[in-house]
């Protein structure tokens, strides 16, 4: 079955919590609804138990933006706005999943969570072949995230229960493509083996 590692990807206070600077379009009330952070938390829960590597994501930039890309629909408004600085409460983890002592956080500027980290080289030298998706958003971070981890030979399943888009609209469609190169599952079902 292969060594999975549990990957959580920008369950971050700007995304997820009420007073985020992305939560109003719409992700914070989708998590809530969908309780994602409990599940994802949950995930974390069972990785711990079980010895499975668990990495924590947060996308976000330096001060003074450096590695801001001005062209990208999703992050041009971040350096105006002040949105995703690093270091900041917005970047934080949310409470619910924040690590543990001696838990990898790694730190991301575009969404997919390989482009231009050591998030590769961190999973391989521990073993892992799977991993185990959850994070916000379902149609940016997860959707990169699995497809780029296909074309590295990895076996990706997405937690269904522990993803969000800032719509469920959003939501389906992501996850109608994402069954196209990875195994959507649960928390329970991809932990309980």
């Amino acid at each position: 079955m292969g060594r999975p590692a549990v990957i959580l990807m920008d369950l971050i206070n700007d995304v997820v919590h009420p007073d985020g600077s992305y939560a109003k379009e719409g992700y914070a009330e989708q998590v809530a609804a969908r309780g994602v952070l409990e599940r994802a938390a949950a995930a974390a829960g069972l990785a711990r138990e079980r010895n499975i590597p668990l990495v924590h994501v947060t996308v976000g930039f330096s001060a003074g933006y450096p590695e801001w890309p001005a062209h990208s629909p999703v992050f041009a408004p971040c350096r105006d706005e002040k949105r995703l600085q690093l270091g900041t409460w917005g970047t934080e983890q949310h409470e619910t999943v924040r690590p543990h002592p001696g838990e990898v956080l790694i730190a991301k500027h575009r969404l997919s969570p390989f482009h231009g980290t050591a998030l590769d080289v961190l999973l391989r030298s521990q073993g892992v072949d799977r991993l185990l998706l959850c994070g916000v958003s379902t149609d940016l971070v997860v959707l990169s995230a699995a497809r780029e981890a296909h074309d590295r030979d990895y076996r990706v399943e997405v937690l269904e229960d522990a993803v969000a888009a800032a719509d469920p609209a959003l939501h389906r469609a992501a996850v109608d493509l994402l069954a196209r190169t990875a195994t959507v599952t649960s928390v329970d079902q991809a932990l309980s083996r």
